[in-house]
């Protein structure tokens, strides 16, 4: 079975400055973060030791070109460009990105920048981050000193990628910085980095660019135990709290009014403004990403809720563990490949089938040293789960889906915040003492796809 994609099908791979970079200027909540508590980090590893982009930037371009790439997501780091995150600009930073950006469209490859991938200035956090509307300001400041410096050549911007992710992270769940658990701290989070998107938007539509600007939302599709009436509806509250409190606001300009009333009720809606909503309005994207890892199973809670616990998301539904579920071992993910045909039919029939593409999609595995063939990782693995979510993909598209492509995380394997490097996802396999990189079997299988712009099964 032979599997074609359309004509200028964006093909290429994700990553993310403070990933990639290594050292810099301005410290982000990860360096300050990892100072006090490197125990928290797999190995002691913080984010210093990455795949030093910022001194590899051209030859690792060139990988870029080798793997075929026609188009790259990265960001840019707030902290390197701007390090206490409203004052003066870093010429270094825009020098360093000047000439990223140049390369790229010098050997053929698209520049997909985002503004935000977790990297919050530790001068902004101190302020109290997303709960501080000073931030959003300065944030809203950010995006237009990058839209002015690189407007005239980044066709394609994104405000956040992933911005559920922070919330859960650092005001849910404790896995990132600053490790609060509170629910309403965590709406207003939600709530001002969305009006940060909308006022991004905002500039960029006052500036008269030339491109276009969108977000990158992970999205999982919230599957319920069974169609019993309470299981889906704990599906539903699932998917309110952990998708269309983004998506909502970004296609529609407007958050579910049964997501509003659900708060309004437990007393943990945000602080809002009258004329948010008119800025949320504005806030509608030209194009959005999708990055796909695993979908959310969830049933009806077995128990009742005490009533004296701290309110969570978790007081509506409880994760269910589907029999027979097909697992990467390694991250504790579920592997279901046609979760990202359902996303894409979801857009299509409820949100006006809007211009897409999969922004990420991949697969971390542990100690890939030992699948070295010939000096070379045979990560054939990988090849499976790519073409699994591609033929899924296909038929989307097939459908009247509007994905205009699909970016892999990620290019070369690197640092990944708390995990560091304990799962490794690139195309190019990285020696962390030497930073020697080495093309692995993935990476020729993806390098042959992009060029037939098709594959084989």
């Amino acid at each position: 079975m032979k599997y074609t994609f359309p004509d200028n099908f964006w093909w290429g791979s994700a990553s993310s400055a403070l990933q990639t970079e290594g050292t810099r200027e301005g410290e982000t909540t990860w360096d300050y973060w990892f100072a006090r508590e490197p125990n928290r980090f797999h190995n002691g590893v913080g984010p210093q030791q990455t795949s030093t982009f910022y001194q590899h930037w051209k030859t690792d371009i060139q990988l870029l070109k080798q793997l075929n790439h026609n188009s790259f997501r990265t960001s840019i780091s707030w902290a390197r460009l701007i390090p206490d995150g409203i004052g003066e600009v870093n010429p270094k930073a825009v020098e360093f990105y000047n000439q990223v950006i140049d390369e790229l469209i010098k050997q053929g490859i698209t520049p997909f920048i985002t503004l935000f991938h977790f990297d919050m200035p530790m001068a902004m956090q101190e302020i109290g981050g997303w709960e501080n509307r000073d931030v959003v300001e300065a944030y809203a400041r950010y995006a237009q000193v990058c839209f002015d410096l690189f407007g005239d050549r980044v066709l394609h911007w994104f405000t956040f990628n992933e911005p559920i992710v922070p919330v859960e992270g650092g005001y849910l769940y404790d896995f990132h910085y600053p490790n609060v658990v509170d629910f309403r701290r965590a709406a207003t989070v939600a709530y001002h980095t969305v009006l940060a998107h909308a006022k991004a938007v905002q500039a960029y539509r006052a500036g008269h660019y030339a491109g276009e600007i969108g977000i990158v939302l992970n999205l999982t599709p919230s599957y319920p135990r069974s169609q019993n009436p309470a299981d889906v509806k704990a599906a539903h509250v699932a998917d309110l709290m952990f998708n269309r409190s983004f998506l909502d606001p970004v296609l529609r300009g407007e958050y579910p009014a049964d997501l509003v009333a659900l708060l309004k009720t437990h007393n943990q809606l945000p602080a809002c403004k009258p004329e948010d909503s008119l800025l949320i309005a504005e806030g509608k994207i030209d194009l959005l990403g999708i990055n796909y890892y695993q979908p959310r199973r969830v049933k009806c809670r077995d128990s009742a809720v005490n009533p004296q616990a701290p309110f969570m998301p978790e007081w509506f539904f409880e994760n269910y563990e589907m029999p027979g579920r097909k697992m990467n071992p390694y991250r504790g993910w579920e592997i279901y490949e046609p979760g990202i045909y359902d996303i894409l039919v979801n857009l299509r029939d409820n949100y006006g089938n809007p211009r897409c593409f999969i922004s990420e999609n991949g697969m971390g595995v542990e100690n890939e040293q030992r699948f070295i063939e010939n000096g070379q990782i045979n990560d054939q693995y990988r090849i499976d789960f790519i073409s699994g979510h591609l033929t899924w993909l296909h038929k989307g598209i097939s459908e009247g889906c509007n994905c205009l492509g699909y970016h892999m995380w990620t290019f070369i394997d690197n640092w990944s915040w708390c995990n560091a490097y304990k799962n490794r996802y690139g195309f190019i396999q990285l020696d962390l003492e030497t930073q020697q990189r080495t093309l692995k079997k993935s990476g020729e299988w993806f390098a042959a796809t992009s060029l037939n712009n098709s594959f084989d099964i």
